[in-house]
């Protein structure tokens, strides 16, 4: 029956590439080379499970099709909706929004890494549930400020404004710390909760 359920999860994969591929497109013909290159980026992330090395370790840890779709709209709403479509600009808490969430789903992939790895008999890890907690918490602040690295870099390269400007600060320095500050919340209550159900469950 699992295998069934994501064959057709492949499938609406397969679909969404097939429409992020037209968009793309369209996006070299017009010459948006930034929006382009957004788009690559959603495209990685979206067929990944599609790739053969992913799907054997999807199958073997048994990585749920809910934790990749939560970050497929991750990704879609912070460079589709946000950057391509400019909700950060129309919504104002976007911006906050997204780095909340960020928080929880990092916390929660990290999380559910160790705790799948320490589940798989043949890999013989065995982990008590406060380093796993520890190592999601670590783990989602660390894929945070590397995130912050890229808007950074992006901003500089490419002359975007992923740094935006915030209670009157243009240097996008306050963004950034509230994006840290917002990602560090989610991460510590992803890891708290996780952690007391490990211990109930262990």
């Amino acid at each position: 029956m699992r295998l069934d359920y994501l064959v057709d999860y492949h499938r609406v994969l397969v679909i969404a590439v097939v429409l992020l591929s037209a968009e793309l497109l369209a996006a070299v013909l017009r010459q948006q080379l930034l929006n382009a290159f957004l788009v690559v980026i959603i495209l990685g992330v979206t067929s990944l499970p599609l790739w053969p090395a992913i799907r054997r370790v999807e199958v073997a840890v048994h990585l749920p099709r809910s934790l990749h779709a939560a970050v497929v709209l991750f990704v879609m709403a912070a460079l589709f909706l946000g950057e391509m479509r400019d909700f950060y600009a129309r919504i104002w808490w976007w911006d906050l929004f997204l780095h909340g969430m960020s928080g929880l789903l990092l916390g929660t992939a990290g999380f559910y890494l160790v705790y799948a790895l320490n589940a798989v008999d043949r890999i013989g890890v065995a982990l008590n549930p406060g380093f796993v907690a520890f190592f999601a918490f670590v783990f989602a602040l660390a894929l945070g400020a590397l995130w912050e690295v890229f808007e950074f870099a992006v901003d500089e390269l490419a002359g975007m404004n992923m740094q935006k400007t915030m209670f009157d600060d243009p240097s996008g320095l306050t963004d950034t710390m509230w994006d840290m500050v917002l990602n560090t919340i989610g991460a510590a209550l992803v890891s708290t909760v996780g952690w007391r159900l490990v211990r109930r469950s262990g």
